[in-house]
């Protein structure tokens, strides 16, 4: 029989062996076809997509067999470098607490800058025309004619309205404009935050455990009778010694509120809830009164409490993991940019950083494109085909 084939291949045409071969390439190429829609399908389903990510994170930090199959005299070197490592690690401890202690002697220059932007915003100083002067950038310079306008139209909101003291509401406003705050805000927060009148950072002194403070300077107000309610963050700056190669720079180790002292009646992280009551055998109702935790901002001032232990549940983790993002950014960005905030000009260069992680995002798709277009097995007319849920009956 096998001789009976290759007679027949023998006897077959040349044209008709490169008929065949084309038929094979088709199909080959339909295959490739299909596979790559069957690969684009798996990869659009949550659940194929769910299964291989967990399957991802089990592998992650897990050894990849490389380090058991170096010779023993190679092994001994590595651990070399890993002593050579954690020495790294605690001279980069050092360089934070240098970086902290930075911070403490700018944080004094910094200061009477800030009580001058505390005494504009509470009406304790007025600025004078000099110091009132700001350069517009060129797209925001307007003709004369348009500034002259502007200049009429702002007498008249002045005669209409009393003149305002200060910069009225300026915290508020910057709460309200930064995303991670206002997420925290309630409309009974509001009334009591147009009294903040200042936030400060005060860092622990030298030779003290590093932490800073973040104090929030009320006026004299209906609703607790505190001038100032402090956050303090705990940080520590040293290698962890049971995992050193863990250790990223300073880190906050726990937190501490404080005791607002609310008048009566005005306590908004409590609420007075009423529920009724079927007594079960005489089948009387009766309506009892219960006192429950509020969502509030001031909730900000009484964290988790973190046990000698150090181990806490997961909604407690979860609280104190957003507390301490949110005394970070208020140390890093809203004290020492209150003003942009206020503005909404610090929230735009916010917004431009992520519009520029979008374009990469387009340039990377482009690429893809580009790619596909490179690839010998691309057809360009069965990708322009729909679907066959997609064509029309």
């Amino acid at each position: 029989m096998a001789d009976l084939d290759n007679k027949d291949q023998a006897e077959m045409d040349p044209a008709d062996m490169e008929d065949v071969e084309e038929v094979e390439e088709e199909e080959t190429g339909e295959d490739n076809s299909k596979a790559r829609q069957l690969t684009m399908q798996m990869m659009q389903n949550p659940q194929i997509l769910a299964a291989l990510q967990e399957r991802l994170d089990g592998l992650v930090g897990s050894p990849s067999g490389y380090m058991e199959s170096l010779p023993k005299v190679v092994k001994r070197r590595v651990n070399a470098l890993k002593n050579l490592q954690v020495k790294c690690a605690h001279i980069e401890a050092k360089f934070y607490e240098e970086v902290h202690e930075l911070e403490r002697k700018y944080a004094a220059l910094y200061q009477p800058l800030f009580d001058k932007r505390s005494d504009i915003v509470r009406a304790a100083y007025e600025p004078t025309d000099e110091e009132c002067e700001w350069k517009q950038d060129e797209e925001e310079e307007l003709t004369e004619e348009m500034k002259e306008k502007a200049k009429v139209e702002e007498e008249k909101k002045d005669e209409e309205k009393e003149d305002p003291k200060g910069i009225p509401e300026f915290w508020l406003t910057v709460f309200k404009n930064v995303d991670l705050l206002s997420e925290m805000l309630q409309e009974h927060d509001e009334p009591i935050l147009k009294h903040l009148q200042d936030i400060k950072v005060k860092f622990s002194d030298a030779g003290q455990p590093m932490s800073f403070t973040l104090e929030f300077h009320f006026e004299a107000n209906d609703f607790f009778t505190n001038t100032v309610l402090t956050k303090t963050y705990k940080m520590r700056s040293e290698p962890d010694e049971s995992d050193p190669f863990s250790f990223d720079g300073p880190e906050i180790m726990g937190c501490t509120g404080c005791t607002i002292d609310w008048s009566k009646g005005k306590n908004v992280t409590l609420k007075t809830i009423k529920k009724k009551q079927k007594h079960k055998g005489r089948g009387t109702v009766r309506t009892v009164t219960k006192t429950v935790p509020n969502d509030s901002f001031f909730n900000f001032f009484s964290p988790p409490e973190v046990p000698e232990s150090g181990e806490l549940d997961e909604d407690s983790e979860a609280v104190l993991a957003a507390d301490f993002e949110i005394g970070h950014f208020i140390r890093e960005r809203i004290v020492p940019r209150a003003v942009l905030y206020f503005t909404g000009e610090a929230i735009e260069d916010d917004d431009d950083d992520y519009d520029e992680e979008g374009e990469e995002a387009d340039d990377e798709e482009g690429e893809e494109e580009a790619d596909e277009e490179n690839d010998p097995d691309y057809e360009p007319k069965k990708d322009a085909n729909p679907p066959e849920e997609c064509k029309q009956q």
